[in-house]
């Protein structure tokens, strides 16, 4: 393992901490308030990008591709939140 993959893998673990938190704020929250769908959606696709680099590189390591796929999951959940704090706003109006 070299630097570049260590570095790597840290960056994603500091993300994979952040996003349950971030769901969790989401779901006590109950609103829409302070969050942007589009936001989520551009990380969901960067997400996506990277897991597709790994596959592509041919040369990935699966503890890697692992902490990618679970911090889609992770923001996955955040936009299934999103989605009722949205109608929970709905039924407030």
């Amino acid at each position: 393992m070299n630097i570049a993959e260590i570095l790597e893998i840290l960056m994603v673990v500091c993300f994979g901490f952040s996003w349950p938190m971030n769901v969790r704020k989401s779901y006590l929250a109950r609103t829409t308030k302070g969050k942007s769908l589009g936001f989520l959606i551009m990380i969901i696709i960067g997400y996506i990008c990277g897991i597709a680099s790994k596959l592509i590189g041919g040369s990935y390591k699966w503890y890697v591709l692992f902490f990618y796929v679970l911090n889609l999951c992770m923001v996955l959940a955040d936009v299934a939140m999103y989605v009722r704090n949205y109608r929970l706003d709905q039924q407030k109006k």
